[in-house]
């Protein structure tokens, strides 16, 4: 199964207020493993940065002054996200200011299948904080770098966080990849001896046995069922 880890930046909170997004952060996951191909996208937001947006992700004007519009990249978000399910934090923020840009850019909405780990936390660990510096905490995942938000960074961590909320890392049972992918023939020795299966036919007297058992019950089910 195909899965994107994605996570935004963004000028603000609202985007029907007109924040825009100014950072797109994506990783690849197949079956719960990371496959090594990730997506990063700094834009020009087409407006000036508030001071409070980049307190928290460090984006400047004079950075992202430079950087394509959201219409020139929307084609390349869109092929490697396929069709894809997404994994993202708080879901509904990223998704309302995705789609945003795409209905300004005069695409449809995203139609992909995704999974809120905001949600997927807090029924896993009910009553407990589910932000994602919270959850790095809880699994031990070292979210040192983490100084400022950054979509790829938090993708990345992200991606931990839910091989953990899913049931831990060891997805393949500490099987090295060579083994994993080859499948039970990577597994089998062409030198070692097989043994022939053992009998498992029942004795004569273990049938007679059965027999009476059966001749004990009465009004049974399968003589009902032959009527």
């Amino acid at each position: 199964m195909r899965e994107v880890v994605l996570d935004t930046e963004t000028t603000g909170l609202d985007p029907q207020a007109g924040h825009r997004v100014v950072e797109i952060g994506c990783i690849e996951l197949v079956n719960l493993v990371a496959t090594g191909r990730s997506l990063q996208l700094y834009l020009n937001p087409e407006m000036p940065m508030p001071a409070g947006a980049q307190e928290v992700h460090g984006l400047t004007d004079e950075f992202l002054a430079d950087k394509p519009l959201f219409a020139d990249k929307a084609e390349e978000l869109l092929e490697f996200l396929g069709d894809a399910q997404l994994i993202i934090h708080n879901a509904q923020f990223d998704l309302g200011f995705l789609n945003a840009e795409f209905s300004r850019v005069g695409r449809p909405r995203l139609a992909n299948d995704y999974v809120d780990t905001v949600s997927m936390s807090r029924r896993k660990f009910p009553g407990q904080r589910a932000s994602l510096d919270a959850l790095c905490e809880r699994f031990g995942i070292d979210n040192a770098r983490r100084t400022k938000h950054g979509a790829l960074l938090d993708s990345e961590l992200l991606a931990e966080v839910y091989l953990e909320l899913s049931g831990g890392r060891q997805r393949d049972l500490g099987l090295a990849p060579e083994m994993v992918s080859a499948g039970l023939e990577g597994l089998m020795d062409p030198s070692r001896t097989i043994r022939p299966a053992r009998p498992h036919a029942a004795s004569p007297a273990e049938l007679a046995a059965h027999a009476e058992f059966l001749n004990k019950i009465s009004e049974p089910l399968w003589l009902k069922a032959d009527a």
